[in-house]
C-alpha cells in the first residue's frame, strides 16, 4: 500500500507525518510519499523524509497513486474531484464546519476517517489527536497570558515588599484545560477550575487547582467524556458564579466546548466591563463560537482594558512536537487497520474503526457523525 502525506494550505505549519515516523510505516510494510515541501514549516526538509525513507512527489502523483492520504486539515474543496472512488483520507475533519466538504466527499465514494471522531476509550487513547491537540493548546494558552499579563504570575516576597500570585480561572477541565492547571500552577498562580463534570474534581485538586461546582449539573455516560447541554436554570446559575470568579481573577482561560455545537456562552461582556484592567482572557473555543460573548477567532482584541485572545490554533504554533504527537496517534490508529501485508483493512465491526469512519461506500458511517448533523 502506498501512503501519501499531503501539504497543508493556509498557515497550518503542521503535517501529518514526521520522517521518524516514515520509519514505522516503512516497517509495517507500507511505502511512502511526501508532498513537496509538506514537512518544510515543521522544520523537516525533504531530505530527511529520503533519508527515512520516503519518496518525494508532487501532488497531483500523491492523489494519483495514494490508496491513503493523511493531512492534518481537510483539503481544499478543489482536491476533493481528483480523488477516485474508494480512496481513503484520515484527516481532523471538523464534521459541523465541513458540511459541504463531507457531502462532496460521500458523493465522490471516498472514505474518509475523521481523527476529530477516535472513541474516548481506554483502547483508543494512543490515538486521541483531540487529547493530544489539546495538550499543546492549554500549555501556550497560559504561556501566552503570561507574557501579556502586567504583573507576576508567582508570588514574590521581596525587601520591596510582598507580590500576591496570580488568580487563573481555567473554564473546562478537559485535556486542555487540565494542561492549563499543571502550567499555570508550575508558574505559581492561584488557579481555579470550573467544569460541569464532577469526575475531573480529583484530576484538578490532584494538580493543585481549586474546583468549583454548580449544583445540578447534568451528565451522560454516553457522551464519551464530554460535556452535554445543560438546563436552563443551571446556566443561569452557572452564569452568576462565573460571573463572580472571573472578575476576581487575573487571567481566564476558557476550554469549554459541546462537540457539534456551538461553545457555550461563559463570560457575556458585562462581566468583561466588570474585570480588573490588565486582565486576559485566552479564549482557546474561539472556532466554535467562543466561550467569551466578544471573542473574535483568530483576533487579539482590547476592551475596556481587558485583552481578549481568540486562538483555537496553537498547535500550529508548536508545529515540531505537534506535528510528532500527530504523525503518534495516527500511527496507532493505522496499527489496527493495517494487516501483515501492508494493507489498509477497514473492519467496520470494530468500535473505533466504525466510530472513526465519517463516509464509506457513499454512506454516513460513524453515529456521532449522524448525530452532529442530524442524520438519520
Amino acid at each position: 500500500m502506498i501512503i501519501g502525506i499531503l501539504k497543508e494550505s493556509g498557515t497550518e505549519k503542521r503535517v501529518a507525518i514526521l520522517p521518524g515516523e516514515v520509519s514505522v510505516l516503512k516497517k509495517m510494510g507500507i511505502e511512502v510519499l511526501v508532498e513537496l515541501n509538506a514537512g518544510e514549516r515543521a522544520f523537516a526538509a525533504d531530505a530527511i523524509y529520503q533519508t527515512a525513507g520516503a519518496a518525494i512527489a508532487d501532488r497531483k502523483e500523491i492523489i494519483s497513486k495514494a490508496a491513503l492520504l493523511l493531512s492534518v486539515n481537510p483539503p481544499v474543496e478543489d482536491d476533493i474531484s481528483s480523488f477516485r472512488e474508494g480512496q481513503v483520507l484520515c484527516s481532523v475533519l471538523n464534521p459541523v464546519e465541513n458540511v459541504i466538504w463531507i457531502e462532496k466527499a460521500r458523493l465522490q465514494g471516498i472514505t474518509v476517517l475523521a481523527l476529530d471522531l477516535v472513541p474516548r476509550t481506554t483502547r483508543a487513547q494512543s490515538m486521541d489527536v483531540l487529547s493530544s491537540m489539546g495538550t499543546v493548546s492549554g500549555y501556550k494558552a497560559v504561556l501566552d497570558a503570561a507574557s501579556l499579563l502586567p504583573r507576576f504570575f508567582p508570588m514574590f516576597m521581596s525587601a520591596a515588599g510582598t507580590i500576591k500570585p496570580a488568580k487563573v480561572l481555567i473554564l473546562g477541565a478537559g485535556v486542555a484545560g487540565l494542561q492549563a492547571v499543571a502550567i499555570a500552577r508550575k508558574l505559581g498562580a492561584v488557579v481555579e477550575v470550573f467544569d460541569v463534570r464532577s469526575a475531573v474534581k480529583e484530576e484538578v485538586k490532584s494538580l493543585g487547582g481549586k474546583f468549583i461546582e454548580v449544583e445540578g449539573a447534568k451528565e451522560d455516560a454516553a457522551a464519551g467524556g464530554y460535556a452535554v447541554e445543560q438546563s436552563d436554570e443551571f446556566k443561569r446559575k452557572q452564569q452568576e458564579l462565573i460571573q463572580q470568579r472571573a472578575i476576581a481573577a487575573d487571567v481566564v482561560i476558557a476550554t469549554a466546548q459541546i462537540p457539534g455545537r456551538k461553545a457555550p456562552v461563559l463570560i457575556v461582556k458585562e462581566t468583561i466591563s466588570s474585570m480588573k484592567p490588565g486582565s486576559v482572557i485566552v479564549d482557546l473555543a474561539a472556532s466554535s463560537g467562543g466561550n467569551c460573548e466578544l471573542t473574535e477567532n483568530g483576533k487579539s482584541i482590547l476592551v475596556n482594558g481587558v485583552t481578549i485572545i481568540g486562538r483555537s490554533d496553537y498547535p500550529s504554533d508548536m508545529p515540531t512536537d505537534a506535528s510528532k504527537m500527530f504523525g503518534c496517534n495516527i500511527i496507532n490508529l493505522l496499527k489496527i487497520m493495517v494487516d501483515k501485508e501492508g494493507t489498509l483493512v477497514l473492519n467496520m465491526q470494530d468500535d473505533i474503526v466504525n466510530g472513526t469512519t465519517a463516509v464509506h461506500g457513499k454512506e454516513y458511517v460513524s453515529q456521532r457523525i449522524k448525530q452532529m448533523l442530524n442524520i438519520k
